[in-house]
């Protein structure tokens, strides 16, 4: 009788001391699962002068996985930058075109160049869901050529030098050397 009433007991503090907390942020991570999906394929560039960020490049990778081994599909980023002085500068998104002027910027992917780019407004649906998100930022959506499973979106400024944002179509800790 002893063991059946503390065996009760036992059972009262666990189902007593499970979190309705816990819950809601299950709950919560269900509602927010493609912003925490996104997060986690979002990279970000800083390029700087002396202590003073110059621009700021943060890179979602927009991509899907299927198991298609003969899967060719482009590579699509959305693409989110901030300037120090956003009237004169500009991004670029061929490096072939970069001058010595200051205020350009260029971004490509394994030395490549964007095949297609389009600016969205802020209130774009595909800006949904991705992390990031500011009133003074521009903001686009940039596609490239099909690349292999590891790839670095290269953002680049002759006299701030370069961002590298490295991205995967796998886990990034599979390509990372072991600890033993």
């Amino acid at each position: 009788m002893l063991r059946l009433f503390l065996g009760l007991i036992v059972i009262a503090l666990f189902v007593g001391c499970s979190s309705k907390k816990e819950q809601a942020l299950l709950n919560s991570y269900k509602e927010n699962i493609k912003y925490h999906k996104y997060l986690q394929q979002t990279e970000k560039a800083e390029l700087s002068d002396a202590n003073s960020s110059v621009a700021i490049l943060t890179a979602t990778y927009m991509y899907t996985p299927n198991f298609d081994k003969k899967d060719r599909r482009k590579e699509v980023f959305i693409v989110g930058v901030q300037f120090e002085e956003p009237e004169i500068s500009t991004l670029i998104f061929d490096k072939k075109s970069i001058s010595d002027d200051v205020n350009e910027y260029t971004l490509t992917l394994n030395g490549k160049k964007a095949t297609k780019v389009v600016r969205l407004n802020k209130n774009d649906k595909r800006l949904k869901g991705i992390s990031f998100i500011t009133d003074w930022g521009k903001y686009y959506e940039v596609t490239f050529p099909h690349t292999g499973k590891r790839f670095s979106l290269v953002f680049e400024n002759k006299m701030y030098g370069k961002g590298r944002l490295n991205f995967a179509k796998v886990a990034k800790f599979v390509y990372t050397k072991k600890g033993f």
